[in-house]
């Protein structure tokens, strides 16, 4: 397992690996993000109770779910840094926080603008909602901390900790609408099993999620190829 992760996360391998998928990475995204909007906005037809101020799902739902992705995968590979000590996942926690803190505010500016005509208000602190605003905060935290110190390694460091400690904030917004009594609705993605929405609707949500997963991936080889390419990429992708 140990061998498999350092060949693969090798900066060679790794950058050849980015290289190849980038342009595949962006087709796809291409794709599936025009089948969704499209299905989303004209194909699907209105909420029975919502009405058109339902679409907004199709923003809104993707954005939460990458949100808590890849702070998962940011946890997972902080975690790899700390045990194995491979630098190159140091540089994927890093490169994915400031999409992913983009992919949360998003989030809750959607969230707010669907919970007006819903609730009547742009915000109330609802377990969802407030456990989400903290995420924002963690993703924010960890940036401002690695970019505070002035040695690497100890930025790195501090980075992780955040990171893993922060990581309990995951299950917290999952469940919340679970623990606690909330305004928000159950999680989207859960009634997949027997969904509740038709299929028109469902279709263009599920081809949007994965859009938005596709954008990230893409974004985050491009970032990473460019690191690994660049003049100093001997001192920052090796090493301890």
């Amino acid at each position: 397992m140990i061998i498999f992760l350092r060949s693969l996360l090798s900066p060679k391998t790794f950058s050849r690996f980015a290289k190849q998928c980038i342009p595949w990475l962006y087709a796809g995204f291409a794709v599936f993000f025009t089948y969704g909007l499209g299905g989303g906005l004209v194909l699907s037809p209105p909420d029975y109770q919502q009405g058109d101020a339902f679409r907004i799902i199709y923003v809104h739902v993707p954005c939460a779910f990458l949100s808590l992705l890849i702070y998962l995968i940011m946890a997972t590979s902080a975690g790899i840094a700390a045990i194995w000590k491979i630098k190159l996942a140091d540089h994927i926690t890093r490169t994915s926080a400031p999409i992913g803190a983009s992919f949360t505010l998003l989030a809750l500016i959607t969230g707010a603008l669907w919970g007006k005509p819903m609730w009547g208000t742009y915000w109330i602190w609802d377990a969802r909602l407030t456990s989400e605003l903290i995420l924002l905060f963690l993703y924010l935290g960890y940036i401002a901390a690695i970019s505070a110190f002035s040695q690497q390694r100890s930025a790195e460091q501090v980075g992780r900790i955040i990171v893993l400690v922060g990581a309990i904030n995951i299950p917290i917004i999952h469940y919340s609408v679970y623990w606690w009594n909330t305004l928000h609705q159950g999680a989207t993605l859960s009634k997949l099993a027997k969904p509740s929405m038709d299929a028109q609707m469902l279709y263009p949500l599920l081809a949007m999620i994965v859009a938005f997963f596709l954008f990230y991936l893409a974004v985050l080889l491009t970032r990473m190829h460019r690191i690994i390419s660049s003049p100093y990429a001997n001192s920052a992708t090796t090493g301890a």
